[in-house]
């Protein structure tokens, strides 16, 4: 299948890209507003399925595509809070170079990259299918910009029901490319553990679901190989991890030391969410059956990045 990325410097479309290329499953065109940045990497990783490299302004020019995946986004808290409302139109602008590529072949699939904010929800439950969306459009603030500029997305796509557009929420995400420097909560972690220092954290319970690159993988493989259809899809694990479990696990297993006080760990610039992940099952109707928990991946991964640093 000849699939083109747009937004090809992301870490979570890199890290598809890599998994693709060790299943020897695709040729990719990759396009990103850096290409020589691309480029650079992809002869770092010696990669062998690569058909083109480009700056966005050819993807008109170029070949038919058997599909297209969109990853064009916001890549750590800090950048969302930088780019504030703008968010919603660069979201606008390259959803609308897929869905014209799509009216002129519409045989070609789409997969749009959304997120658990789509909902606009406070999480005081995990999502389900039944859970509806909410903004307060009378008070609506800068930590609504990014749910909103994915919302308006995804309704766009549903009202293309001809069209084969399918929209990934991924909620969280954690791989071992992933930047210590940025303020995450297990960026921080890992940070802490690095520099021997006591992390200090928020006593605030929180129940996250980091999906691992290999499980993301495999959910968009299976949505490929499945009949093409108009739909969104909550990305989940075997098992989410509350904060507590979190803290204890990588203790237990990095020594990380940590302090409970008025501090927050991470910038959180979407909003508080206690309970940030889903209950929906829906992707298991395309095949898709998760191999890790939220702390299987997170534990290789981090391990691999602490021995990257040791």
């Amino acid at each position: 299948m000849h699939i083109a990325i747009l937004g090809s410097t992301s870490q979570i479309a890199q890290d598809f890209i890599l998994s693709a290329e060790k299943a020897g499953s695709h040729q990719f065109s990759l396009f990103a507003r850096r290409p020589q940045f691309v480029r650079d990497w992809a002869q770092r990783k010696q990669l062998k399925h690569i058909t083109e490299i480009l700056d966005f302004g050819a993807f008109n020019e170029r070949a038919r595509f058997d599909a297209i995946i969109n990853f064009v986004g916001v890549g750590s808290p800090a950048a969302a809070q930088a780019m504030g409302a703008s968010i919603l139109d660069i979201t606008a602008e390259f959803d609308n170079m897929a869905l014209d590529y799509l009216k002129a072949h519409p045989e070609t699939r789409y997969l749009f990259l959304s997120s658990g904010a789509a909902y606009g929800a406070s999480f005081t439950q995990p999502a389900d299918e039944h859970i509806q969306a909410m903004f307060n459009i009378n008070h609506l603030s800068a930590q609504d910009w990014y749910g909103i500029a994915k919302f308006h997305a995804e309704t766009r796509h549903r009202s293309l029901a001809h069209l084969s557009v399918i929209d990934i929420r991924v909620f969280s995400y954690f791989s071992r490319q992933q930047d210590i420097s940025a303020r995450f909560l297990l960026s921080d972690i890992l940070r802490a553990i690095q520099e021997k220092t006591t992390l200090k954290i928020s006593p605030d319970y929180i129940v996250r679901d980091f999906l691992h690159p290999s499980d993301f993988f495999q959910l968009i493989e299976a949505v490929l190989k499945a009949p093409a259809t108009n739909t969104a899809l909550d990305c989940y694990t075997r098992a989410p991890i509350d904060k507590p479990a979190l803290l204890a696990a990588m203790h237990e297993h990095f020594g990380l030391r940590y302090e409970m006080t008025d501090a927050s760990a991470g910038l959180n610039a979407t909003g508080g969410k206690p309970h940030y992940y889903s209950l929906s099952r829906k992707a298991a109707g395309f095949g898709y059956q998760p191999a890790m928990s939220s702390w299987d991946g997170i534990l290789l991964e981090s391990t691999a990045i602490l021995e990257q640093q040791a």
